[in-house]
Order: structure tokens, then C-alpha cells, then sequence
């Protein structure tokens, strides 16, 4: 059955569609929202959100890319808690070991082939560059994670967000410049053709 299919069916009430869709689309929209968010636990709850909404508000649906319209419902989803956390912040509360110093859980699984360095490296110019996008204001981010990490056009981009293009594209620039002066911070992370200064 093809999307158009199931999503009619869906917008009809047929639960086993949807979860077709769910499962079409929930990396997806898990990434959008971790890129945001910059947490698992946060994301997921992101994303759940998103797909609740979205099943809720089936028939607001109008065509166009259903892939923009999920993107639109998690963004919105992340905006509303990074909202909530302005107004009430929260301090996260790790396990601790019996030495008494916080546990942190493993998020980077690495590739089996990678020497420990290499895998070492690859964590550590995840967490910069996870760490980069934090530092964007909202609408930057947003901007970045779905054009540059979920590979959306900039009409995509424009639909998901509901800006016009212009904006899409002017944000998508200021954003990547500050993410490129924020990672020249990490610069001995980035490999060398993207170092400045560096001949190659």
C-alpha cells in the first residue's frame, strides 16, 4: 500500500495505517527532535508527542509532503518544551557510582572497525557539533537540523516551518556561519580540509 493509501486510510479512522506511517517516519522525526533537543530522553518524548498530535489532527491535513508536515508537528513539539524548560528549568539527576561521580550512559555507538581513537574522535566531534547546534537560537537550529541533517529542500524546509523560502535560506546561512565559528572552537576534532588556516 502506498503512502497516499495509507494515509487516507489513516485520516478514516484505521489505526493500522497510521502505525504504518509510524513506523515510515519515526526516525525520522526522532532525529529532527534530538537535534533539537540534544537529549534521547527528550526527543523521544518529542516525538511521541508529535505522532499523538498528529493522529489527533489527521484531518487538518491538506497534501503536499506528509514527510514536511511531521517535521513541522515535531519542531513545534520541541519549540513547546524548550518553552516549558525556560519557564521551569530542571536539573537532570544521573546515577551515581560508588565513588560518588556521575554515570554517564553511553549515546554513540561505535563502529566496530573504528580503532579506539578513531571511535574516541567520532564521539567527541558528535558531542561538538551537538553541543554547536545547543548554542543556535531556535529558529537557526531548526533550520539546520532540516535542511543539512534531514536533507529537506529549502521548499520543504519552508512548508515544515510555514516561512517563506527567503527566510529559510537567510537563516540556513547566518546558522552555518555560527555553527562554523563555533566549531573552529573544536578545531583539532575536524578533519583537516576543514580547518582554516590548514592547506588540505
Amino acid at each position: 500500500m502506498d503512502e497516499v493509501e495509507l494515509i487516507a486510510k489513516a485520516i478514516n479512522g484505521d489505526l493500522d495505517s497510521f502505525n504504518c506511517l509510524v513506523q515510515d517516519y519515526q526516525d525520522i522525526l526522532y532525529n529532527q527532535a534530538y537535534r533539537m533537543m540534544g537529549e534521547v530522553d527528550a526527543a523521544s518524548d518529542a516525538t511521541q508527542e508529535a505522532f499523538i498530535s498528529a493522529y489527533r489532527n489527521l484531518k487538518s491535513y491538506r497534501g503536499g509532503s506528509f514527510k514536511a508536515w511531521l517535521l513541522r508537528i515535531v519542531t513545534n513539539a520541541c519549540y513547546d518544551e524548550l518553552r516549558r524548560r525556560k519557564r521551569r528549568p530542571v536539573v537532570p539527576l544521573e546515577p551515581i557510582d560508588d565513588s560518588g561521580e556521575e554515570v554517564e550512559s553511553p549515546e554513540w555507538i561505535a563502529d566496530p572497525g573504528d580503532s579506539p581513537e578513531d571511535a574516541m574522535v567520532r564521539v567527541q566531534l558528535g558531542e561538538a557539533i551537538q553541543h554547536c547546534l545547543d548554542e543556535l537560537p531556535e529558529e537557526f537550529r531548526s533550520v539546520v537540523v532540516l535542511v543539512d541533517v534531514q536533507g529537506l529542500d529549502y521548499a520543504e524546509a519552508a512548508g515544515s516551518t510555514g516561512k517563506p523560502v527567503g527566510t529559510i535560506k537567510s537563516r540556513l546561512a547566518r546558522a552555518r556561519l555560527r555553527m562554523r565559528d563555533c566549531l573552529q572552537g573544536f578545531g583539532e576534532l575536524l578533519p583537516s580540509s576543514f580547518r582554516q588556516g590548514d592547506e588540505g
